[in-house]
């Protein structure tokens, strides 16, 4: 009979839902892409209701639930921050204990009642769902990972070993010493919002100079050759309150933080490339200490971090491992997947699928898919004029429209899990036309026209 581990992630951002079956992924899918609220952090009910859908199974079907941190252990680091810094973080505190009063401990007996299951309920810690998500679908047998976010329960970075069912965690950097809570706390003061305005910095960094990189270090984080580091708090507000950064930043970065949707500067373009820089130094040396720490030849990514495509396009370059795979969906959606497998192989004890020197991802196209007479029907009611074409005549006509300067909007098979287009749901136009790239910004996507898009190359031009 086979073995149905249903994963889940839910109530900071990015919430998700992953059914493993027999140790395969078999759905997954971000409950945004349901609710069209980005980011949503509520219970993934659509996602879930998706995952069994698809699988053909009723909830008392299933053999576990995995939930990807440990709620308590989180409850107490928040108890112990507070504790630390007696009246500096009372509002912060006040704000937070209703909801982890009324609902946060009592996880167990909320996530059961949200899916009427009466099943086991498992709770793997937030870094170790990471490093399970890097490491089972990875195409290794055995290969070191490193994970780094924001904060999970008490970890903000962590390495270790996997090898055959199993992963170990070796070594873990805690709060308030983050990676990734450095990058969101200079996000918010370069005025983007805090976990969803990283990427902006990432692509706004090109346009800048590096003017900063010595002033974060010699003010903000004392970094050691092995890539732990230690920040100095006395510029941050996070822990206790309710912003990411204090008054005092702004001496460091000639004035204070930019206000939302004002103007961006060079200043601002010069703060994100700096972080940058900073960012990708931080994580070469993590990775060159991974490798001596753990001999492996290969290298496993997960973690909010790990969606910083420049940083880890730039440690690939560096040859520290033989190679690198990186979760697809690395942030906390993914830690959905990683909760699911950790259960499966650790709490059941399953052996690893036979990967053959393949990644058992599989393109990560694992959402909702539709049938042609479901696409008629949706065509049909919102009157959008429509027509059958061969899959050779699809590609002459799409050939000539890109070239035409036309943009293309792609919809093809199970859509992708992870923040990332990869195919299924793209859109796409000609990166030749040097005015491609502002008139997708502008005219479809509505955003900013800094951000970049990614490119598509044959792979024999690689």
């Amino acid at each position: 009979m086979s073995k149905y581990i249903l994963g889940i992630s839910a109530y900071y951002h990015d919430s998700a839902a992953c059914l493993l079956k027999d140790g395969e992924i078999f759905a997954a899918a971000q409950e945004e892409r349901f609710t069209r609220i980005k980011h949503d952090h509520n219970f993934p009910k659509n996602a879930v209701a998706f995952c069994l859908q698809y699988a053909g199974i009723k909830v008392n079907q299933l053999d576990a639930v995995a939930f990807y941190d440990k709620p308590i252990i989180k409850f107490n680091r928040l108890l112990e921050t507070y504790l630390s810094y007696p009246g500096r973080g009372l509002k912060s505190f006040l704000m937070a204990m209703p909801l982890w009063l009324k609902e946060k401990l009592w996880m167990q007996d909320g996530i059961a009642k949200e899916l009427k299951y009466e099943g086991k309920i498992l709770f793997p810690e937030h870094h170790e769902s990471h490093a399970a998500s890097a490491f089972y679908p990875s195409p290794f047998n055995q290969a070191a990972f490193l994970t780094i976010d924001g904060v999970g329960e008490w970890a903000t970075s962590s390495y270790g070993v996997g090898s055959g069912n199993k992963i170990q965690i070796l070594s873990e950097l805690h709060y308030p010493h983050s990676l990734g809570l450095l990058y969101s706390a200079l996000t918010y003061f370069t005025g983007f919002k805090v976990n969803s305005g990283e990427y902006k910095v990432m692509g706004l960094a090109p346009y800048g100079e590096p003017k900063y990189v010595k002033t974060i270090f010699e003010n903000l984080v004392d970094l050691k050759e092995d890539g732990s580091f230690q920040m100095n708090m006395e510029y941050f507000n996070y822990n206790t309150g309710l912003t990411m950064t204090n008054s005092k930043m702004d001496s460091l970065f000639d004035g204070p933080a930019r206000k939302p949707e004002s103007l961006l500067t060079q200043r601002e373009m010069d703060i994100a490339r700096s972080l940058q820089d900073v960012t990708e130094e931080i994580m070469i040396r993590m990775a060159r200490h991974v490798k001596k720490a753990t001999n492996e030849k290969y290298l496993c990514l997960a973690g909010g971090v790990a969606l910083n495509c420049v940083g880890n396009g730039k440690l690939l370059r560096e040859n520290i491992f033989d190679d690198i795979w990186i979760q697809p969906a690395a942030g906390d959606a993914g830690g959905a997947l990683g909760a699911a497998f950790a259960v499966y192989h650790h709490y059941f004890d399953q052996p690893l699928q036979q990967k053959s020197g393949r990644d058992l991802q599989k393109g990560s196209y694992y959402g909702t898919e539709y049938s042609d007479d479901e696409v008629k029907e949706f065509l049909s009611i919102y009157k959008i004029p429509a027509h059958k074409v061969t899959s050779e005549e699809l590609v002459t006509q799409i050939s000539n429209l890109i070239d035409d300067g036309k943009i293309i909007g792609w919809f093809e098979g199970r859509m992708e899990f992870g923040p990332r287009a990869l195919g299924a749901r793209s859109i796409i136009g000609d990166a030749r036309n040097s005015e491609m790239q502002k008139k997708m910004n502008l005219k479809i996507k509505y955003r900013e026209s800094f951000r970049p898009f990614a490119p598509t190359v044959l792979a024999e031009k690689v």
